[in-house]
């Protein structure tokens, strides 16, 4: 497989230090000092024009006058210069730098121009650069310490990414106290090539990093960062503090949806999507990293707290409370048994407070106690300095004799000097330390929530018994027509149009320009009516009051009619008033719930459900998700808001029909997919009929021309229906093939067991005797940005089965992709190997990928000659395996 560009920078054979300096205190000479503090085993060669030899390495006057190859270039000069020094690079064919200057985009225009130049020549000289405006990378495994940071790191296992310098400083200081060691340190600074995603696809494959914290302060490439995440957390935790909630842009927002759906509410929906825990603050991140470095992580939610005083107990009780969940309650069994050794006056629940008199043996009895009991997950002691409790002896005793633990336990040494040897003894014996009961309930928690966040990515969605069907081509034709008289606010008829085109159910609405014309739209429909102002210019209508309800007559809806025109036309001038809408009036007890979109410049389409009616802006019980969506999604997305409380019924409020809402919510969520031109969707209120039924009864959309084409305006790729198609096996056998999706789980399996143990053999190089979920998750669960699974279903008059799957799985940056396929023992010899590999390679031609690989068992001969035969080039064994190779797009 092709080299990752970060190995340059993480495991370099050679650093080029431009801008070395013998000087003290200068970032040169810190720079070249540090490489050679931790020993850094490659070359490192000086670049300073002044001076023939740093810190008694040989300087170089140019990149130029290095005989040998460099595999890194450190870049501290005055940021003015950098940009040279990249097309230098470029020329002597150094692939990274490290750009540590500062002055880039963050001081302004000139600063901007600077980083484009910068941008410009990598990109001219295939650079990758991380930078510019950073500290730099350590790497303690390989002895790399390419940073002007003032601490070392020690060797460890977890990877740190900041934006912010500081950042990277203060986890340094910290982790030297709390003995936490790192795999990768890196300060990333602006991103203005290598980023977050880049750094997140390099750590998931590498073993030594296992888990990731973040310090972020933005995104530049959302859609990467995106994918990269999904793919990671699946197999190590992702921690980000992400600072900036704040923000002004809402303001302007023409509805509803756009004024709520902000930008940290976009991080959330991005962050819960991706199967990454976020943290509030600096504590909780470096908390949470503590934890993780130190602890397996909980395989359940069930915390036993022992505490040697009440007060303290209770403070971790109500830390529970932000999480809604509360202490474990304590089996009868494990109550027996820690009666065994207990004062008769313990508090006999969950917290354990096992008195103010606990010498350490009685805490490592109570710890063991909780440690076997099969209720409990983990484990939070707390000790609070009293005269007969010895902080440092508790502290000796359990590192002592705890051995390994597979459950995490926590310790909180409450005070200050008079407990200081004792964490001490606790952090060198691997145990976290927290200074309050509340910051180790936190972590617990955060660390409990990957469990969860784990559980939810793998889940396998049940199988819909219909398909959703929806117009795409009335909505085109809807939204064209619009766009042709150049309407960017659409009225709530042609709104309705559009969201009846996609399923969405509406309440019948008809437009009136005369009072005698709504009255007798009011009789055709059926009294009670509403009416409501009819106007381009009018979003919000009761600004102006331009709704009346419950209109029982013809004679209340000619009066409802001259009222709202005239108050419009007097409240505002500018607008040009067409007349009114007249609309079915639909009776409900249930709340008003709001369901919307806003087009987000960087995180794409950003869906909006939860409280609705005019007050949604102030009591903002709401949630955003990221489309696309599928049922289980949706479902899930239900219950984000306080107001979901009530949907099973409530006191004199029958059920709501959450499959029908969720449905809405699907529906919602591809209508934004196909069209990237819906710039903003207000559904406001949607009403809950007496059946428990949703119903659209407000409608506001606006349009505008796409920057991007539909689906390229996500962050998240949808199913890929055009890789959809019908053909027929040598023996007239109809088959469907399609992408797979999460609800194939079953039929995937279906298809292995259909399989011999040689075709399993051949195809996964193991023997396989059973296929759990967490197996088969892997194969039904795509991100589609870079794996598909193209499966071939059987279609009636047959069963539908699944007879073989192509498989394409491409590198982040597309340039290589590798190719797999398998095809059941029934309909071996029909064909259907070869046409799964053709349409492979169709899809991965389709995505710009250069070149298509696969490994092949050197037995495997039918498949060899297949290959050979379209044209892939057969390497020599190695290791009883033989590589074939495609070039795709010449």
């Amino acid at each position: 497989m092709k080299e990752h560009v970060l190995e340059k920078f993480f495991q370099p054979r050679s650093i080029a230090v431009v801008g070395a300096s013998p000087k003290a205190k200068t970032i040169g000479n810190i720079l070249v000092r540090n490489l050679l503090s931790e020993n850094y085993p490659g070359k490192i060669y000086p670049i300073n024009p002044n001076y023939e030899e740093i810190l008694g390495v040989p300087a170089y006057p140019a990149l130029s006058a290095i005989a040998a190859a460099v595999d890194l270039a450190v870049i501290a000069i005055p940021i003015k210069g950098v940009a040279e020094i990249i097309r230098e690079c470029g020329r002597l064919q150094i692939p990274g730098a490290i750009i540590i200057s500062a002055g880039g985009k963050e001081v302004g225009e000139a600063g901007q121009a600077i980083e484009a130049e910068i941008q410009e020549a990598a990109v001219a000289g295939n650079v990758r650069y991380l930078g510019p405006n950073c500290m730099g990378i350590i790497c303690p495994h390989t002895n790399l310490n390419a940073s002007f940071a003032s601490q070392r790191a020690i060797p460890g296992s977890l990877a740190l990414l900041s934006q912010s310098g500081a950042i990277c400083s203060a986890a340094l200081d910290w982790a030297a106290v709390e003995k936490i060691g790192f795999s990768h340190f890196v300060s990333i600074g602006s991103m203005a090539d290598i980023d977050f995603g880049d750094m997140i696809d390099y750590l998931g494959n590498d073993h030594r990093a296992k888990s990731i914290i973040i310090y972020m302060e933005n995104l530049t490439n959302h859609r990467k960062f995106m994918s990269a995440a999904r793919s990671v957390s699946r197999v190590k935790p992702i921690i980000v503090v992400k600072s900036g909630r704040s923000e002004a842009a809402a303001r302007a927002a023409a509805s509803h949806t756009g004024a709520m759906a902000g930008q940290d509410d976009a991080y959330n929906a991005l962050f819960r999507r991706a199967g990454i825990i976020r943290v509030d603050t600096i504590a909780q991140l470096f908390s949470c990293a503590e934890a993780l470095g130190k602890m397996n992580r909980p395989l359940g939610g069930n915390l036993a707290i022992i505490t040697n005083a009440g007060g303290p107990g209770v403070m971790a009780v109500d830390a529970f409370a932000k999480w809604d969940e509360e202490p474990v309650a304590l089996s009868a069994d494990t109550i027996a048994k820690l009666n065994e050794f207990l004062p008769p006056h313990w508090s006999h629940h969950n917290p354990i407070d096992i008195l103010g008199d606990a010498p350490p043996e009685r805490y490592l009895q109570a710890l063991q106690v909780c440690l076997e009991a099969p209720e409990v997950s983990g484990v939070i002691v707390i000790l609070s300095p009293q005269a007969m409790t010895d902080p440092t002896a508790v502290a000796q005793e359990i590192v002592e004799k705890l051995q390994a633990q597979a459950k995490p336990v926590f310790a909180v040494w409450m005070g200050a000097q008079e407990v200081a040897e004792g964490t001490r003894i606790l952090n060198n014996g691997g145990i976290p330390t927290f200074m309050t009961p509340e910051m180790a309930v936190d972590a617990f928690m955060e660390m409990y929530s990957y469990t969860k966040n784990l559980q939810l990515l793998q889940e396998t969605p049940p199988r819909s018994p219909r398909e959703i069907q929806v117009n795409v081509k009335q909505a085109r034709g809807f939204i064209d027509a619009c766009l042709e008289r150049q309407l960017q606010t659409l009225s709530e008829i042609e709104g309705k149009a559009i969201l009846s085109a996609y399923g969405i159910p509406v309440n019948r609405t008809v437009a009136a320009s005369s009072a005698a014309m709504a009255a007798k739209q009011a009789q055709d429909m059926g009294f009670p009516v509403v009416l409501k102002i009819h106007s381009y210019e009018i979003s919000h209508k009761s600004e102006v009051e331009g709704v009346r309800t419950n209109l029982k007559s013809p004679e209340e809806v000619m009066a409802a009619y001259v009222d709202i025109t005239s108050r419009a036309q007097r409240l505002r001038p500018d607008a040009k008033i067409l007349g009114v809408t007249v609309h079915e009036q639909i009776n409900f007890v249930h709340p008003e719930l709001i369901l919307g979109s806003r087009l987000d410049p960087h995180f794409g389409p950003l869906l909006l459900f939860g409280m609705g009616g005019i007050l949604t802006e102030v009591y903002h019980d709401t949630a955003v998700v990221l489309p696309p969506l599928n049922m289980q999604l949706a479902r899930r997305a239900l219950h984000y808001p306080r107001i979901a409380k009530i949907f099973p019924g409530y006191r004199s409020l029958p059920p709501i029909n959450e499959e029908v809402l969720a449905e809405m919510l699907v529906r919602l969520s591809q209508l934004v997919t196909d069209f990237a031109e819906i710039v903003e969707l207000d559904i406001n209120p949607l009403l809950i009929d007496l059946q428990g039924k949703p119903i659209a009864v407000d409608a506001r959309l606006f349009l505008a021309p796409p920057k991007v084409p539909a689906p390229r305006h996500l962050i998240i790729a949808p199913y890929p229906n055009q890789y959809e198609s019908s053909w027929l096996l040598k023996d007239g056998t109809p088959v469907k093939l399609r992408p797979i999706v999460p609800e194939d789980e079953d039929l995937v399996e279906g298809l292995l067991r259909s399989c011999s143990e040689e075709t399993l053999y051949f195809r996964y190089f193991q023997r396989l005797k059973s296929f759990p979920h967490s197996f088969l998750v892997r194969f039904t669960q795509n991100d589609y940005d870079r794996e598909i699974g193209l499966a071939a279903i059987g279609m009636p008059p047959g069963p539908e089965v699944m007879m073989g799957v192509g498989r394409l799985v491409m590198s982040p940056d597309r340039e290589t992709a590798e190719f797999a396929t398998i095809v059941a023992d029934p309909w071996h010899g029909k064909g259907l190997g070869e046409k799964l590999i053709r349409e492979v390679i169709k899809i991965a031609e389709d995505c710009g990928v250069k070149s298509l690989w696969g490994e092949i068992l050197a037995t495997n001969e039918p498949m060899l000659r297949l290959v050979s035969k379209m044209g892939f080039e057969v390497k020599a064994a190695v290791d009883g395996l033989r590589r074939v190779e495609l070039v795709l797009n010449r």
